[in-house]
């Protein structure tokens, strides 16, 4: 196998597993969705299983805590977006936002795959697509994991300033995918296409 396809592999696979791995931490450990459950199988089942009805608080799975790991800067509590990244198109009806977003999800596969094909994988000066990409395929398919599976995103991660002002919540694929798109903007500033050699006049 080309190790382009070695290094696709490996990094999208690794953020998939990553992303799903800390959110089935984050449902044990911040909420009460596995309570009860003994097994890995039915610790599982609660959390691809459908989900229960929204409670008072909007949220399907009821939070139990949070943790402060900075205490006026970062802290993991459990979130739920049911919208694209940042919350965009969350007030949108879920008969019109859940076929947008497999259609949108599907195509940046494509896309990506598409325009990852195109690389040789032995020029350097493409290293930063090279990464990139598999950094936004992985992150990519993270989320539409959990879309499948439930129909909104688990988010945990929340970096604030003294509780006057937030960041949007995210996860460990959107972080994924902000630093695979920052690899690609630097693919596009560093990496340009060389012009055709002009044709030798004839003698």
């Amino acid at each position: 196998m080309p190790r382009k396809y070695v290094i696709l592999l490996v990094v999208a696979l690794g953020v998939i597993v990553l992303d799903q791995w800390t959110k089935y931490l984050v449902v044990r450990e911040l909420t009460s969705q596995m309570q009860g459950q003994e097994t890995l199988g039915g610790r599982l089942g609660a959390m691809f299983g459908d989900p229960p009805p929204q409670g008072y608080d909007g949220l399907h799975y009821r939070p139990r805590r949070s943790i402060e790991v900075s205490e006026n800067f970062f802290r993991l509590r459990y979130a739920e977006n049911p919208g694209a990244a940042w919350g965009l198109f969350r007030s949108m009806s879920p008969d019109k936002r859940g076929p947008l977003f497999h259609v949108v999800s599907l195509g940046a596969v494509v896309l990506i795959v598409f325009y990852f094909r195109k690389l040789s994988g032995s020029d350097p000066a493409e290293k930063w697509a090279l990464w990139g990409l598999p950094l936004v395929l992985g992150g990519a398919m993270g989320n539409y994991i959990d879309r499948l599976a439930r129909g909104f995103v688990i988010d945990f991660l929340e970096a604030h300033w003294f509780d006057k002002a937030a960041w949007p919540s995210f996860n460990i694929a959107d972080a994924a995918i902000c630093v695979g798109v920052g690899l690609l903007l630097v693919d596009a500033f560093v990496r340009k296409e060389k012009p055709a050699p002009a044709p030798t006049k004839a003698a």
